[in-house]
């Protein structure tokens, strides 16, 4: 554990979408706002929970023992994972803390309840005790080899991880079509087109005066500078607000941890590096999965996966995939227990 003068935390963001306080809080809003679960930003799977968290909490702490802490953000909710953490790496049980809402929404409050991760994230600088140098995890981020801590910071600044593309042109057009028939000739007011990975990075890229190409990032952990996020935030409240104002994922949003990229790259942060992740997708067959296994297996660049959706995988693609992950991480069948909503543990808010 790094105890030095440049410690690096974790954060984690969760939700258990199962949860049915939480849903019910979310199916009023999306009533509010005249939209459906089948909407973009609101379906379902952007909320499931299929206990991720288990193998990359533990996957840090084995893989990644340099980290100080990890911080799990959530909505009033208990991943319920003190136990597994108690058995396996007892030594760190005083190293996670649960982070609601309400903390990192200070002085932002009318913009919650939210049930927008790409919001949720741009908040994550006002985590309270936060190391300057963060790595950011999605929970279904999972490491699979050892990391050290130069591959996520070089002299004090971020690694970022991705390449330089063009902006997303074709992707902007299509769907400024799409929402005009949509709108205006089909009549369907509240349409919004499919969710883009790239044009919500470009958006970010924009922002700030890039004009002819963007950085692009992939589902690798994100390593990310605190200071740089607080000082851009602090002086552009208004573009903060914009952000935060969508309860559900929008298409007009840009992504916070792009926004966090290109200001390392304005400052003259030169340390890139390429994408070092295995990536499975919930419509890849069961064939497929077993090949991106074998490639994780044999590749030692590849250090971390990104098991997307998981819950849209049938039940035997899954127990494949949480086989493999008990095998590297020297863990016992995952546990069927459900999380205990709301059974928030004492350790964890101290």
């Amino acid at each position: 554990m790094s105890h030095n003068n440049n410690p690096i935390d974790i954060v984690i963001t969760w939700v258990d979408g199962s949860d049915p306080t939480l849903a019910a809080k979310r199916n009023k809003f999306l009533a509010k706002e005249g939209r459906t679960p089948s909407d973009p930003g609101a379906i379902p799977t952007r909320f499931a929970s299929n206990n991720e968290i288990r193998y990359c909490l533990l996957s840090i702490f084995k893989f990644a023992p340099f980290v100080r802490r990890v911080f799990i953000v959530t909505d009033g909710q208990d991943p319920d994972i003190l136990e597994e953490v108690s058995k396996y790496f007892p030594s760190r049980l005083n190293d996670i803390r649960i982070v609601d809402h309400t903390e990192i929404f200070r002085g932002y409050e009318e913009f919650l309840p939210t049930f927008n991760s790409t919001s949720i994230e741009s908040m994550l600088w006002q985590i309270e005790g936060l190391s300057e140098n963060f790595v950011y995890f999605n929970d279904d981020v999972i490491l699979i080899r050892d990391v050290e801590p130069t591959e996520w910071f070089v002299n004090g600044s971020p690694v970022l991880r991705g390449k330089w593309l063009f902006p997303p042109y074709k992707k902007k057009l299509v769907h400024s079509l799409k929402i005009a028939i949509n709108r205006y000739l089909l009549n369907h007011k509240q349409y919004q087109p499919r969710l883009s990975f790239y044009t919500r990075q470009w958006h970010a890229a924009k922002l700030l005066g890039f004009t002819w190409r963007y950085f692009f990032h992939c589902h690798d952990p994100h390593p990310m500078n605190r200071e740089s996020l607080a000082n851009f935030f602090e002086t552009h409240n208004q573009t903060l607000a914009n952000n935060l104002e969508f309860r559900f994922r929008n298409y007009k949003q840009y992504i916070s941890i792009a926004l966090a990229n290109h200001l390392q790259i304005l400052e003259g942060n030169k340390n890139f590096a390429k994408q070092s992740l295995g990536y499975f997708h919930p419509y890849y067959s069961k064939a497929r999965i077993k090949r991106k296994i074998e490639r994780c297996n044999s590749d030692p660049k590849i250090k971390s996966i990104c098991t997307q959706s998981i819950d849209m995988l049938s039940e035997d693609v899954r127990a494949l995939i949480f086989g493999w992950l008990n095998e590297i991480l020297n863990l016992e069948t995952q546990p069927k227990r459900k999380p205990k909503v709301g059974e928030v543990n004492e350790l964890f808010t101290k």
